[in-house]
Order: C-alpha cells, then structure tokens, then sequence
C-alpha cells in the first residue's frame, strides 16, 4: 500500500458555554435571589496513537477537526454541560507540532494519549457574584474560546526493516516478491515517491523512495527518505548489478546515511542485497560479492525472477529480525 506521511490540519477546541443571568421566583415570594448557572467548558483536543499505517490517508479531505463546545448555564443555579472531548487518531510513530507554540508530540505506543489543544473555561453565571452588598447581581461572563492551532503531523515509520537503495535498484519489485505487495514499478527514477509497505511472518518492510547523492542536504527526495528510515531495526541496501557502477552506487547511498544528523544510521545493521542477479553471468556476481563482502555485511543476491533465490533471502531476513 501507498503511504500518505505528511498532513496538515486545522484543530479547534471547543469553547466554554457562557454563564447567564436567571432569577429564582418561588410562589408566594416577589424575589428569592439569582440562580444563573454558569457555562459548561469547551471539549479538549487529544491525539491517540493506533496501529493503522493508512490512517493519515483517510483524513486528506477532513482538514478541520472540532471539539464540541459546551453549553450555556441554564436556570435554577444549574451549570451548563460540559462539551465532549475529541480523540484524533493517528498512526504510531507520528510526530504532530502546533505551528504557532512550536509544541511538538511524539506517539511511540499503540493506545498512547497526549492533550494537544485545552477547551474553553465556561463563563460564570450571576449566581457567582451574589455577595452582601449585591444581592441582585446582573453581571455574568461569557464562556472563553478553545484553543485553535494550525498541526504539522509527520509520520515516521517503525518497520522492522527498510529497504535502501539509489532509484531503480529494484526495492519495489523485490518487496512484492517478499511480501507480495503490489507497490508500483516502472523504469524510471522516483517511482516511489511514498513508502510502501508489506508483511513478511509478522515483520513490516517498508520500501523507501529511492535517494541521490545530496539527499541529507535536502536534494530529491531528501530528509523525507531518511527520516523514515531512523527507526528501521534493520536496513535492506539494495545495489542493482545492471549497474556499471554498483560499488560507486552504493558508497553514494552509504555517505547520504552517515551525512543525516540526529540518528544513528551509520552504525544501523545492514544486508547488503545485489538486486537483477538475472542480468549478469556468475563469473561477474561472484566477483561482486567478492568485493562487497569486504564491507562487513552480509551479501545476499537475488533475482525476482528466481523463487528460490527470493525464498532465501526471505528466509535470513526473518532469521537476522527474530535475533535483533
């Protein structure tokens, strides 16, 4: 499936019912006091975390989210009702920032909870300011507006594995030999453009879009390739053997890893994986293994045109997730 990973949206808590000026008027009496109620508060704003990696999709064409205000003090000095709190969920690992505080919240946990936006106070009614020297109080406030913020949501990540890799090295091919995802494939750079996803025995692989050199710096797709990958457990570097160049290929992709600041992708565990075996005689993919094996990696090859060869690579990729 194709992930939507960036959305903004517009959140309004809801604003506090205004308190009221009443009389209490009991049979046989002119007068027996003020019984305005005061307003009920305005309904906060939450974020919840569920593991439901389309969710950000769904919310494309719902833009304003709205929590219910609260109602008005009624007669006989009774408050009015409080509005309902609104649960906005999100995927795990999103990050949500209140662009005009620079607040950020983080959901690592399925079920976690964080207040993002507090409802309005309600006002007081007149009840509140009958006193000694006013005993016929006409003042009452009104109910004070929620908080209102424009919210950046991001969504990183939290996959087992992430396949890496410069574009057309045949990550989104190989994820649908793996997990028999149906992510879109074609024979031109940035086919990828969102990460796909697939499962394998229980394991998330994400395919990221494919980088260039400068990416850390912001060029392509930049830091929206890298971010997904920083919580990866373990990186699929995929290196295409129809290149001309695939030792170059992959030192261009390492140095885009070791240049991202804030995360630990350099020392990240690694497979490297020769991608299009199919195109290439063994006396050429033995020597290439040769040479990649002096990275410290583990080197696998691989055709998704070979069931036995994908049926490999799955099986020690399932075994290096459960030892991690």
């Amino acid at each position: 499936m194709s992930l939507v990973d960036e959305l903004t949206i517009l959140a309004r808590a809801g604003k506090g019912g205004d308190g009221v000026v009443r009389w209490l008027h009991l049979k046989g009496r002119e007068y027996s006091g003020p019984a305005g109620g005061n307003g009920g508060n305005g309904g906060d704003i939450s974020i919840r975390g569920v593991r439901d990696m389309s969710l950000l999709g769904r919310y494309r064409g719902e833009k304003k989210f709205q929590a219910e205000n609260g109602e008005d003090g009624q007669s006989l000095n009774c408050d009015g009702k409080g509005g309902k709190d609104l649960v906005i969920d999100l995927p795990v690992g999103s990050i949500v920032e209140n662009t005009a505080t620079g607040e950020v919240h983080e959901l690592m946990e399925e079920g976690e909870q964080k207040l993002v936006l507090k409802g309005g106070r309600g006002g007081a009614g007149n009840a509140v300011f009958k006193s000694s020297v006013n005993t016929s109080p006409m003042e009452c406030t009104p109910g004070l507006p929620g908080e209102e913020a424009t919210l950046r949501i991001e969504l990183r990540l939290i996959a087992s594995a992430g396949l890496v890799g410069l574009p057309n090295a045949g990550k989104s091919s190989l994820l649908n030999a793996l997990t028999g995802a149906t992510a879109k494939v074609g024979a031109y750079a940035f086919t990828t453009l969102d990460p796909n996803l697939g499962a394998l025995y229980g394991f998330i692989l994400a395919d990221i879009p494919g980088l260039i050199e400068g990416a850390s710096a912001g060029k392509g797709l930049g830091s929206k390739f890298l971010r997904h990958i920083a919580r990866t457990k373990l990186l699929l570097h995929c290196v295409s053997l129809e290149s001309e160049t695939p030792m170059e290929d992959y030192r261009t992709v390492r140095k885009e890893l070791d240049s991202f600041e804030g995360t630990d992708l350099s020392t990240k565990p690694e497979i490297i994986v020769l991608t299009k075996s199919d195109t290439r005689d063994s006396a050429y993919i033995e020597e290439k293994v040769k040479e990649f094996s002096t990275k410290g990696a583990e080197v696998i090859t691989v055709s998704v045109l070979d069931d036995a060869q994908v049926k490999a690579l799955a099986d020690q990729l399932v075994k290096t997730l459960r030892a991690l």
